[in-house]
């Protein structure tokens, strides 16, 4: 199956739009998915930004909220903001991350924004990830240990500076296996159908 890389930062609210519907979007487009948890605040940064554009620019972020609403409430999902905006989601990061050999990345990811977005928890809370662990059956104790460990602290600061080195400046972001980025929750099929392109025959010498 061609491959989707989906780029997510766990403070972002688009983000969470996307999270609920790629997995099922995707097998409908017969496209697997590599979940890609990243970090926006060295990338912002880099920018000269502090926090969060929709914190810098007051009218953009009461747009945000109300575009997100109005999104949410046509899908029939659940949008509520958290009081903690942007939420620090270095740990729900690396645990995510731990989980991708483990095989919980995507079930974790979707828990953490569910947590934050519907029900309005602050993901920076340990206790809130060790609850979202315990109830996906994984051992809380292991998964916070494998997320804690150098090697995996360094994978992600590692995947942060690859997701600024090919160009993402936003979440979500979802490149190609052809190197094709596309950005927004509003890009995901666009994205999704030119992933499942079939690569055009290359023509034999005569």
């Amino acid at each position: 199956m061609p491959k989707l890389e989906f780029w997510y930062e766990f403070a972002s609210t688009y983000s969470y739009l996307t999270v609920v519907r790629i997995e099922a979007a995707a097998r409908n487009s017969g496209v697997d998915i590599d979940w890609c948890p990243f970090l926006l605040g060295p990338i912002f940064k880099a920018q000269g930004w502090e926090t969060s554009p929709f914190n810098l620019y007051p009218a953009k972020g009461r747009y945000m909220v109300r575009d997100i609403e109005r999104v949410a409430a046509s899908r029939g999902i659940e949008f509520h903001m958290p009081e903690a905006f942007p939420a620090n989601g270095l740990n729900a990061a690396r645990l995510a991350l731990a989980g991708k050999s483990a095989g919980w990345c995507a079930p974790f990811t979707r828990a953490v924004f569910e947590a934050q977005f519907v029900r309005g928890d602050d993901i920076a809370h340990p206790s809130i990830l060790a609850r979202i662990l315990a109830s996906l059956g994984i051992d809380t104790l292991d998964a916070i240990a494998s997320a804690t460990t150098a090697e995996n602290k360094d994978t992600l600061r590692q995947q942060t500076a690859l997701a600024r080195e090919r160009g993402i400046f936003g979440a979500p972001s979802f490149i190609t296996e052809d190197g094709e980025l596309f950005w927004g929750d509003d890009r995901l099929e666009q994205a999704l159908a030119w992933a499942g392109r079939q690569p055009v025959p290359k023509r034999t010498a005569r």
